[in-house]
């Protein structure tokens, strides 16, 4: 479509995750490449987001929720939050509304705007994973969005079927680039030999993830450390958990090099032996950096029990679902334990056949899931406009 085909447009996104706030920015640059000054962007999001000019009239920290007991416990603020959003839409009166991820508190949104402002086209970035757990949730958004914009083509089929038009735009997180991180340059810049073990530690960016894992993790770091006194540990922190992580790390036997920056965070993935990470977006970066993993995951006992009676994927990490085999070790609620945990990334750090192979075989499960295509923020913008386009004309 060409730039000039839509003159003038406000747009909202809106966006309660971290996650969602890097889709967000994404969406937000790719739009204004293309309007330039006719664009006016209103919306929710978090610091990413406002980098682009998208002013969230609240903190979206907040609504960093996971888990059914947790998301119960929470409810009260998500409903004010809702209320919040759909009376920013009410007021900007914006040509459209893009709703990111975040299903518990984006699929609440849509329904308050519809019910509000039925005129407003509503089109969700990212939908539920349906074929791991609940498919009656594509009927669910099918019934309140008029568009999806999906990562996977694995989605698309799911929601069609329940009547929802659906762009697959590709995975952001599959574009990453490391062609040019230099791992030696962040090896010398942080005094480690070339051939030193280093660990690579990411307990996630929730603060349920990291209330979850911090101990266990830092447990599986000082056997891993004592068994290998040379081993080097490095962990990203997301600055939307920094407080948490810092208190967290006040319990550890050992103290990570502490990394912030994204380049740096790049840098120290392509470096790294090995990795321990919370199951997330990260298993996909990491492939893509060329480092093995061992994944590992923590709910609530309760919104666990919930989990096991409703997922019907055989696992969590999207690259193993879509090679339909374990490929990176997932060692989930009671098997997440240090020993287990030191044992999974042990063989790791201590057997570069395997490592290396483990590190080829998750490359090779990233090109099922679209590895190459074309940029995702780019593919999401064109798809806000065909849809903006496809509107005014009818």
């Amino acid at each position: 479509m060409g730039r000039s085909a839509i003159a003038g447009l406000k747009i909202m996104l809106v966006a309660a995750e971290t996650s969602g706030d890097a889709l967000g920015a994404g969406l937000a640059r790719a739009l204004k490449a293309r309007l330039g000054p006719r664009l006016t962007l209103v919306g929710v999001g978090g610091a990413r987001m406002a980098e682009e000019g998208v002013n969230s009239p609240f903190d979206i920290t907040e609504l960093s929720i996971l888990g059914w007991v947790e998301g119960l416990m929470a409810y009260g603020r998500v409903k004010r939050r809702v209320k919040e959003a759909a009376a920013l839409a009410r007021a900007e009166r914006p040509d459209a509304v893009v709703l990111i991820d975040s299903w518990g508190f984006t699929i609440r949104v849509a329904k308050a705007i519809r019910a509000e402002a039925p005129d407003i086209p509503l089109i969700k970035y990212v939908g539920p994973q349906v074929w791991a757990s609940r498919p009656g949730r594509a009927r669910t958004l099918a019934g309140a969005v008029d568009h999806l914009l999906a990562l996977h083509a694995m989605d698309r089929p799911w929601f069609e079927a329940a009547g929802l038009p659906t762009t697959v735009v590709g995975s952001q997180a599959l574009h990453l680039d490391f062609s040019d991180v230099d791992a030696a340059a962040f090896r010398r810049a942080h005094g480690l030999g070339a051939d030193q073990g280093l660990l690579i530690v990411l307990p996630g960016s929730r603060p349920s993830e990291i209330s979850r894992l911090m101990d266990v993790f830092g447990a599986t770091v000082g056997r891993l450390k004592a068994e290998r006194p040379d081993l080097a540990v490095v962990m990203p922190v997301a600055e939307s958990v920094a407080e948490a992580v810092a208190e967290g790390l006040k319990s550890w036997p050992v103290q990570p090099i502490l990394i912030r920056d994204e380049a740096d965070k790049m840098a120290a993935m392509k470096a790294a032996t090995a990795a321990l990470a919370c199951s997330g977006t990260v298993s996909i970066e990491l492939a893509l950096a060329g480092t093995p993993m061992v994944i590992a995951y923590r709910l609530g006992g309760l919104s666990y029990a919930l989990m096991k009676r409703l997922v019907t994927a055989r696992y969590i990490t999207l690259f193993n679902i879509a090679a339909d085999r374990m490929i990176a070790p997932e060692l989930i609620q009671n098997e997440a334990t240090a020993g287990k945990l030191a044992a999974a990334v042990g063989r790791l750090l201590d057997d570069p056949a395997a490592a290396q192979a483990q590190a080829e075989a998750q490359v090779q499960a990233l090109d099922l899931m679209g590895r190459g295509g074309p940029d995702p923020s780019e593919a999401a913008a064109e798809a806000v406009l065909k849809v903006l386009e496809a509107r005014r004309a009818a």
